[in-house]
């Protein structure tokens, strides 16, 4: 009897951990799914055309939403969707709850939404709270100055000189040049717009907008998001002084936002509260709804440690899940040392709060193409160290191919607004364009993107070589070197493993990922131009019991081969990923 009883004991202990062990991953599959998440960025204007008419659309990405789960992606962020007159292509929100036409209707998002859920795959929307655009009902009837709608946006009568002219009521510079007032005749006053003059700023301090905000949220949360990508958060408040804001000494050009220092219309305190009143929005709503946590990752360029508050405040108030962390794109360039790489990297992971997770953006519409900034040759080791760095990684479409930038569109073809005010000798400059041409997903007309005469951006003429389909069929190629990657992310290892780099040289670093009973993972990076015969004996322990997980397209190594830690030889721009294996 009493070894039956044990016997009992036992089987009602071991069914209750195994329930527990059950229950607890649910809760990590409905809380903690996105902390290791690698997340793609869609330009959806770029991304998939369906009907011909040379722009993506909701259909053109609900089609190529099995490339996803075919490679191994499950989030994918969306660039703004939204009814939009397209002054900055959809940053320019004239209905917060509709489609763009022209990239279709509410139902084909709804059918995008269906088909992601059956594929696995979780949609976060690009939210764009500062401004809307100046065709918004809200801003037509705050010109108006309809009731409740007065102070919708942020309107100044301006200062009147003694000569009777009227100017602006401070010196704050628009983002793309120039004043960020203008002005408007019918109400006769001033409204602030930090970017183009169809972006006027919304007044976040009437209580009344903010409401509105959250309503908008909720219609997208009701229709199945995952969450929000939140554009432009610095900008949503400024000073209640309108103070002028001092030179920054930077440039001597007084139209150039350069020209100031920022301190009383970026990153300002009311900010952090603000985000930190849309996180316990979605919390509630993940509280109250099935299906996963509804996250807020945030786009903000702002100092490290400014940015650490956005994560949680002095007193522990959460805010979003993660802001943006932008040092791969305005830190570190094709110039950087091996120092600089792990310079950036460490300070991240040391400044930011304990209990959170790091992030890693590697590009964006908004900036030069990861080939085109560190080079043609880097793009497999940018991808390494996204996919084996500790947290999220953050890929723009094309970024796996290895998509370069278009560098020569021509003026005619050039329709980024802050391009085109920036005239014909300096566009180029200026256009964000190159970064955005369509996903080259094949060798057929427009690279399989659309069937179109004309496409709204031409075509990079590499798609011929440089597309998904020759990389597919590829022995070796970056995509399938990208999809490798994401593999080896299920490893515990690179989930949940500790940290260690080491500057191997001016030109070579290294870190590796180590968590007890699993294999050490080494990744190791030659940053510069040429050749570099690399000893890290000393920095592992077992030196003599190396082999390549992932090499490039290029390397001279293959997975599997064995190394010798004392002589690791690193073309130009390498990168290797390499298991440290253990005595048997």
């Amino acid at each position: 009897m009493v070894v039956v009883k044990i016997a009992f004991i036992l089987s009602v202990g071991l069914v209750g951990i195994l329930a527990h062990n059950h229950q607890s991953k649910e809760l990590d599959a409905k809380y903690n799914w996105w902390q290791h998440e690698v997340f793609y960025q869609i330009y959806p204007r770029s991304f998939q055309d369906s009907n011909g008419d040379g722009i993506g659309d909701l259909q053109g990405i609900t089609s190529r939403l099995q490339y996803f789960k075919d490679t191994g992606i499950t989030s994918v962020w969306l660039s703004p969707i939204y009814e939009s007159p397209m002054v900055d292509f959809g940053y320019d929100i004239s209905n917060y709850t509709n489609i763009q036409p022209e990239y279709g209707t509410l139902e084909d998002f709804d059918a995008l939404i269906a088909k992601a859920n059956e594929l696995g795959v979780k949609v976060i929307l690009d939210f764009v709270p500062n401004h809307s655009s100046n065709k918004h009902p809200w801003f037509i009837k705050s010109v108006a100055r309809e009731p409740g709608y007065e102070d919708f946006y942020v309107w100044e009568d301006g200062i009147l000189l003694e000569n009777g002219t009227r100017v602006p009521p401070n010196n704050w510079l628009s983002v793309f040049s120039g004043s960020a007032w203008m002005w408007n005749e019918e109400r006769q006053q001033y409204y602030l717009r930090q970017f183009t003059y169809g972006q006027p700023d919304l007044n976040y301090r009437n209580p009344a907008v903010i409401k509105a905000m959250d309503d908008v949220m909720l219609f997208w949360l009701n229709k199945g998001i995952a969450g929000f990508r939140i554009d432009a958060i610095i900008y949503i408040y400024e000073d209640a002084q309108l103070r002028d804001e001092p030179p920054s000494g930077t440039t001597d050009d007084p139209n150039n936002e350069a020209y100031l220092s920022h301190i009383y219309t970026r990153n300002q305190p009311e900010d952090y509260g603000l985000l930190q009143h849309w996180r316990q929005l979605l919390d509630n709503y993940t509280a109250n709804h099935e299906g996963p946590l509804r996250i807020m990752m945030t786009e903000g360029y702002a100092s490290v440690s400014q940015l650490m508050e956005y994560y949680e405040d002095s007193k522990g108030v959460q805010g979003p899940q993660f802001p943006f962390n932008f040092d791969f794109i305005t830190e570190l360039n094709a110039n950087s040392t091996a120092a600089d790489f792990v310079f950036y990297i460490s300070r991240w992971l040391i400044y930011m709060p304990h209990g959170h997770v790091a992030n890693w953006v590697m590009g964006n519409h908004d900036n030069p193409r990861v080939a085109s900034r560190f080079g043609e040759k880097s793009v497999d080791a940018m991808n390494m160290l996204l996919m084996t760095l500790p947290g999220i990684g953050i890929t723009y479409n094309g970024e796996e191919l290895g998509m370069t930038d278009y560098r020569d569109i021509s003026w005619s073809d050039t329709v980024d607004q802050p391009a085109c005010e920036a005239g014909i000798d300096n566009y180029k400059t200026i256009s964000r364009d190159p970064e955005r041409t369509p996903m080259q997903w094949n060798s057929d007309l427009n690279a399989g993107f659309s069937s179109a005469n004309r496409t709204w951006l031409p075509v990079n003429p590499n798609y011929k070589e440089l597309n998904l389909r020759n990389q597919q069929q590829a022995r070796r190629s970056h995509y399938k070197i990208y999809q490798s990657l994401l593999k080896l992310r299920q490893l515990p290892v690179l989930k949940n493993g500790s940290f260690d780099p080491e500057v191997v040289n001016r030109r070579v670093f290294a870190f590796k990922r180590e968590l007890k009973n699993e294999h050490t993972l080494l990744t190791i990076v030659n940053v510069s131009n040429r050749t570099e015969l690399v000893d890290i004996a000393d920095f592992i322990d077992q030196p003599n019991r190396l082999s390549v997980l992932v090499a490039g397209v290029d390397s001279q190594h293959r997975v599997g081969d064995r190394l010798k830690a004392e002589a690791i030889e690193l073309a130009p721009n390498e990168g290797l990923v390499i298991q440290l294996n253990k005595r048997k």
